[in-house]
């Protein structure tokens, strides 16, 4: 006989719960939801063992788990039961609930709090607070599970859940473990290093972007404000400060009368109108204070924190969705988990460094819902030199960028003007390299010189928009950062990867002692990324373990002083004899980016490219004669030119 253990949250509503159940019978996957379901069933069969999938929110994610489970075949005869893993009660209380309704005729217990499951049932879902507390994992068998699912797995690195993989073997690729299958909307970390301590291969994405076109997202539309917010003496975390804001120091700095102000004036000019606005704030005093601002305006606002007791923030939730109220303010409660498909207004009125945050929260607004026509972000941004991400950054564009009510497909072409621009762009203004994760036009910049390349910091001017470090640029999508014993880091895009599907790979180069027969280690891969900006903070987060900061530090103070003797004599060697560098010309910071790009194959760029410029000559010769030719051979009435 079937037994179920209820959380009293299901008990409260069996009704509902059948309703799924019936519903479930005769769901209908969505075709990239089958697809993402082969591409795991696809991965396991080619002998990969831990794998991810990204999928944007509003996706079905947890759909896509769910119908996971009956497709993995058991691993033995014993080898059948299914454990899923959430960090949040809402997404146990999901997850669940799905459960229940795609398999009624399997046992399916819970593990969270005071509900305790047996160890032998078909599904269990265990929040990760409880399975890791005291020994209450050890009742789980690993020989009698076949699947391991863990919902928001970005997360997945923190120590609990790395202790749970450990239980069932999952620390490494293991024949006999479990499959071990991670789920998120933003497969990334914001340190960029660790998630392949637990997840060898992602076998499937999909961002939202892509969902928008395929309108499977509803559309969204938005609006950039400037801030005179002043993010520069806002603390950092990490020892060199490479990491996210700390949140008190960035409360102190956002949270004004003045900036808080300025916020909902920008949302009652663009968004009055819209019916559910969620406001994403940094603290819970910013939230009372935001709270309190939008009231003084005449506002009906309301907030829910942390804190909140669990029956007033289901009630005040529930009026939300309802519409008894147009905004609800909060600080870190909805980023994950929430499906509030009533959303039609996003207020970020807290900056971050952290593209996984902005998309978590932007991701609040973007599932469809009857009658709401798109959602609108109102972003409100500060400098770019603080390192922060907005959400033009997210469609390729400047971090700078101000638009307003500008749609998803809009901000698309306003970078495909942008890139056309750049194209027709004459070689000596060509606009700098920079990274990016979709096609791209490459234009070529002409150098008299080897020492007018070294000199050229262009392409310095985004990677320095988002590091605190002395990055430089050594080749096309190719930066090193250099640290005082010789060893280190370089950055460059994969270039067996075509524009659609970008990766980026790390490597760090140790310096031998003196004497020995190589003055380098091998090579040894640091990270893998696919996008840019994820690899550049795994990069920074790693120099500022094992580099000294004030070697690699832009804003040291030695950096502004004189070049050296010895510089300026490595540098001259560049020169014409009759033009040397003088003393006080060049600062040594700049003097030290410009010897590091010539160890690292300045020279030979600079060949490669007066190479490139005249196979380029020769190419615009030949298709030069060839239209002539073709011109000639095209007969017309009148008459023939010779």
């Amino acid at each position: 006989m079937r037994k179920t253990v209820y959380m009293p949250i299901l008990l409260a509503s069996r009704s509902f719960s059948t309703t799924v159940r019936l519903l479930s019978t005769a769901v209908r996957l969505r075709d990239y939801q089958e697809e993402c379901i082969q591409s795991v069933l696809s991965g396991i069969e080619n002998g990969h063992k831990r794998l991810g999938i990204s999928l944007a929110t509003g996706s079905g994610k947890t759909v896509v788990f769910t119908q996971l489970i009956d497709r993995v075949k058991a691993l033995s005869d014993i080898a059948t039961q299914t454990l899923i893993i959430a960090h949040r009660r809402e997404l146990v209380e999901q997850a669940a609930r799905h459960c229940e309704g795609a398999y009624p005729d399997k046992k399916i217990d819970i593990e969270m709090g005071k509900l305790s499951a047996s160890g032998f049932a078909d599904i269990t879902v265990a929040s990760l607070q409880s399975i890791t507390s005291q020994d209450r994992m050890l009742k789980f068998d690993p020989a009698r599970f076949k699947l391991v699912l863990v919902d928001e797995a970005h997360h997945i690195v923190a120590p609990g859940y790395l202790r749970i993989l450990q239980h069932f073997g999952l620390s490494t690729k293991q024949p006999g473990s479990p499959n071990l299958v991670g789920v998120s909307a933003t497969f990334s970390r914001f340190d960029g290093l660790k998630l392949g301590a637990a997840i060898d291969e992602i076998v499937y994405h999909k961002d939202y972007v892509e969902m928008i076109g395929d309108k499977w997202l509803t559309n969204v539309i938005f609006t950039t404000v400037k801030s005179t917010a002043d993010l520069s003496k806002v603390r950092t975390k990490g020892r060199a400060g490479s990491g996210e804001f700390e949140t008190g120091s960035l409360s102190e700095a956002v949270n004004t009368n003045e900036i808080n102000g300025i916020a909902i004036r920008a949302w009652n000019a663009k968004a009055a109108g819209r019916k559910s606005t969620l406001v994403f704030c940094v603290d819970i005093n910013h939230v009372v204070s935001m709270t309190k601002r939008f009231r003084h305006y005449g506002f009906d606002a309301r907030y829910v924190t942390g804190e909140t007791p669990i029956k007033e923030r289901a009630e005040r939730l529930d009026a939300f969705k309802r519409g008894d109220f147009p905004v609800l303010v909060n600080c870190g409660v909805f980023t994950e988990g929430t499906d509030i498909p009533n959303i039609d207004c996003i207020l970020l009125a807290r900056p971050t460094k952290s593209r996984n945050l902005l998309i978590q929260m932007i991701g609040r607004g973007m599932r469809l819902y009857p009658g709401k026509e798109n959602c609108h972000v109102i972003d409100m941004v500060s400098t770019l030199e603080t390192g922060i991400v907005t959400t033009p950054t997210l469609f390729g564009l400047d971090p700078n960028e101000i638009v307003s009510g500008v749609s998803a497909d809009e901000m698309r072409e306003k970078r495909q003007e942008k890139e056309e621009k750049t194209a027709e762009l004459p070689d000596n203004s060509a606009a700098p390299e920079q990274p990016s994760g979709r096609n791209h036009k490459i234009t070529m910049t002409d150098y008299d010189s080897v020492f007018d390349l070294i000199s050229d910091t262009s392409g310095e001017k985004h990677i320095r928009s988002l590091s605190q470090y002395t990055w430089v640029q050594v080749g096309a999508d190719r930066y090193v950062l250099s640290g005082q014993d010789g060893s280190y880091i370089r950055l460059e895009r994969d270039e067996t990867r075509d524009q659609d599907s970008p990766r980026y790979i790390a490597w760090i180069v140790r310096a031998l002692p003196p004497g020995t027969k190589s003055p380098f280690a091998t090579p040894r891969e640091l990270l893998v990324s696919p996008t840019f900006e994820d690899a550049l903070h795994g990069c920074d987060k790693y120099a500022q373990e094992h580099f000294a900061h004030i070697w690699i530090a832009r804003h040291m103070r030695w950096r502004q002083g004189p070049a050296t003797d010895g510089q300026l004599k490595f540098l001259n060697k560049q020169r014409p004899a009759d033009d040397p560098l003088l003393p006080g010309e060049i600062t040594k910071g700049k003097a030290a980016d410009m010897i590091t790009k010539l160890k690292h194959g300045a020279k030979g760029r600079f060949a490669s490219l007066r190479a490139h410029k005249r196979r380029q000559t020769k190419a615009e010769l030949a298709a030069e004669l060839e239209q002539q030719q073709r011109l000639r051979e095209i007969v017309t009435v009148g008459p023939v030119l010779h």
